[in-house]
């Protein structure tokens, strides 16, 4: 399912509503008509839609008591059984949007509801529903002129490079509640994800992508934080398995939890802690995880970023460990002051 082709995307329908911050009594303005484009301006709108959809991590619709309670997956249904509900559903989506903004962080903005035709997301050609927020307005310049003088203007507007919020509808597997995907570029903090968990209410899908997030998060913070220090590792035994971890999913194509285990830790008391924590974590953060699932390299190379093998010496040095451990040597001098000696053939 991970593989997404936007390129045949058609623009079928669009609707422009403007919705304030409801807490600082901002307006709500739900327009009546359709949004007009030119054909030329409509390349530029898909654009500006489209174009950060990339490393696919799903989502769909949920809700704590029952799925139909979930105001936008209903009105997204509504669409999806009749186009004809699409400026009224359209209206509704905003109103809950505009309920929904009562954070002083949140900024009013233009909010854009569209409806596209082949939508390719895996092997299947789907039609789908896009939400779209705008909140950014940047100046401009415009130059007119003629072979006797220009005058140069400004204006405000939208820049197309990137998109503040987005939500796009996939529809697939309605009874679970969609194939949905989000960008939010705006909000960082979590007094601002109002879009994802108060408007949307969206939950991962329990997919590739998300099992190797979530197997790969939780080996990096029992590594890092949580084996117990009766078991003795030093930093550089860290460091080697936080290498191996990323390396058994680096280099095998699907994941096999007891595989995993035997190849990254061997140790038993090692393998009996980690799945200790494993059971904690997924009891705490209600995780749903399976152990065996083929392994995204979209979520590798993402994860990747926060395996860092590096060994903290003091403030004077920051060494990277890549390799066999045995080649690291670890002492202290009789003054008290600790060293390492490091074994290496070729300086590179």
């Amino acid at each position: 399912m991970n593989e997404l082709n936007l390129k045949e995307t058609e623009l079928v329908k669009l609707i422009t509503h403007r919705v304030g911050n409801k807490l600082r009594e901002e307006d709500l303005v739900l327009t009546t008509s359709e949004t007009l484009f030119d054909i030329d301006s409509g390349e530029y709108i898909m654009q500006y839609f489209l174009q950060d959809f990339k490393v696919p991590e799903f989502f769909s619709f949920s809700h704590s008591e029952e799925l139909e309670m979930n105001k936008v997956y209903s009105l997204a249904k509504q669409i999806f059984e009749s186009r004809d509900n699409f400026k009224d559903a359209s209206h509704e989506m905003a109103k809950l949007l505009y309920d929904c903004s009562i954070h002083p962080k949140v900024k009013e903005g233009e909010m854009n509801v569209a409806y596209f035709d082949n939508l390719i997301l895996g092997e299947e050609v789907v039609d789908g529903i896009g939400i779209f927020k705008t909140e950014r307005y940047v100046p401009f310049l415009k130059m007119k002129g003629s072979n006797i003088q220009y005058t140069i203007e400004h204006d405000h507007g939208i820049e197309l490079k990137k998109i503040d919020k987005a939500c796009m509808i996939f529809n697939i597997d309605s009874d679970y509640g969609y194939v949905v995907l989000i960008i939010d570029n705006q909000s960082k903090s979590d007094d601002a994800l109002y879009w994802k968990e108060d408007f949307l209410n969206l939950a991962p899908l329990n997919d590739e992508y998300y099992n190797t997030k979530e197997y790969l998060t939780m080996t990096k913070d029992f590594v890092s934080n949580e084996i117990p220090e009766d078991l003795g590792l030093e930093s550089t035994d860290r460091i080697q398995l936080l290498n191996r971890s990323i390396d058994y999913f680096k280099e095998n194509d699907a994941f096999d939890k007891n595989h995993f285990e035997d190849e990254v830790f061997q140790d038993e008391s090692l393998i009996d802690s980690f799945r200790k924590y494993d059971e904690l974590m997924r009891s705490r953060r209600d995780l749903e995880l399976d152990d065996n699932f083929n392994i995204s390299n979209h979520a590798v190379k993402k994860q990747q970023r926060v395996f860092k093998s590096v060994l903290k010496l003091d403030k004077n040095f920051h060494v990277y460990i890549h390799g066999d451990k045995k080649l690291i040597e670890r002492g202290t001098e009789n003054d008290g002051r600790k060293f390492y000696k490091i074994y290496y053939e070729n300086e590179a």
